[in-house]
């Protein structure tokens, strides 16, 4: 079982025509420039990649072409998770049909489960795969927070071998690191918590600003885990700014307004997200350009 998905793992976002399509060729050369950035994975058809409003058809073919354009430099994890078990089941073995390296399973978000309904739902998915399965516990989405017991009866299970882990709290951190085996990953859900989320027992991060500062990210996870946590955090301080105007508004919004900056064509949000305003756009350009970040990207 493959637990080689690296530090910085990128939830891509999905570019899309003018015409609301899914931008296939578009989204084969942002994957291509994170694979050169620093990305070590790639998560496809997550939050960032607006799958609530993807078909399952167009994930996957998304699936299909990222994973033939770039599957042979760095790992896909597919985002297959469902709120009904039966459709994330099906999603999965659809993606593990295609050769993806791995699956991004969300807890069930509005039916708002019990502990153990959480439990028997990944267990459920666990059985009908062979792909390793990182969990994704994002509450502020879904409505409902995996406890850290839960994660460790999880843990026991030999495909489910890491988590993202986005309630915000070092303290849960904390204690799923505590309840669980070693080599059990833990992912920060969020750019900004990697290190204290590392301190804790973390190993990396599931990012967004990665589109932008892979590079940089990615340094500040190998200085810190080689100990020089004084470079580490000056590495942080220096992309705070970056990390607070990619949620501005709603990701992925102000990612895609800065990824148009830079030269690739993102196209709007699907209904019912909408495109940055123009007062939003201003103070997303400010911060790249502070960055040195606004240079047209070669790829």
């Amino acid at each position: 079982m493959t637990r080689s998905f690296g530090t910085v793992i990128t939830a891509m976002a999905t570019p899309f025509t003018s015409d609301d399509q899914v931008n296939y060729s578009e989204a084969i050369r942002l994957a291509k420039y994170l694979v050169n950035t620093g990305t070590t994975a790639i998560v496809l058809a997550g939050t960032t990649g607006e799958s609530p409003t993807l078909t399952h058809d167009e994930e996957f073919r998304l699936f299909r072409e990222i994973k033939a354009a770039v599957g042979n430099r760095v790992p896909i994890i597919a985002g297959t998770g469902s709120n009904c078990t039966r459709t994330a089941i099906e999603s999965t073995v659809e993606a593990e049909s295609i050769g993806v390296d791995g699956v991004l399973q969300v807890v069930p978000y509005y039916n708002r489960p019990s502990q153990e309904g959480l439990y028997q739902h990944f267990k459920a998915v666990a059985a009908a795969t062979r792909l390793p399965i990182i969990l994704y516990n994002i509450p502020g989405r879904t409505g409902r927070n995996m406890e850290p017991e839960t994660a460790a009866r999880l843990a026991q299970i030999s495909n489910i071998i890491g988590i993202k882990e986005a309630a915000g709290s070092i303290e849960q951190v904390k204690s799923i690191r505590a309840a669980t085996p070693p080599d059990f990953l833990i992912y920060s859900g969020d750019d900004g918590l990697t290190l204290d989320f590392m301190q804790e027992g973390a190993c990396g991060v599931v990012s967004v600003a990665s589109h932008l500062a892979g590079s940089a990210i990615a340094n500040m996870i190998d200085s810190f885990a080689h100990g020089d946590s004084k470079k580490a955090r000056t590495i942080e301080s220096g992309l705070k700014e970056l990390f607070e105007i990619l949620f501005i508004t709603t990701n992925p919004t102000p990612l895609k307004a800065a990824l148009e900056m830079i030269g690739f064509s993102m196209g709007k949000p699907r209904l019912p997200l909408v495109e940055a305003t123009d007062d939003e756009r201003i103070r997303i350009e400010a911060v790249l350009k502070k960055m040195g970040l606004l240079q047209t990207v070669p790829f």
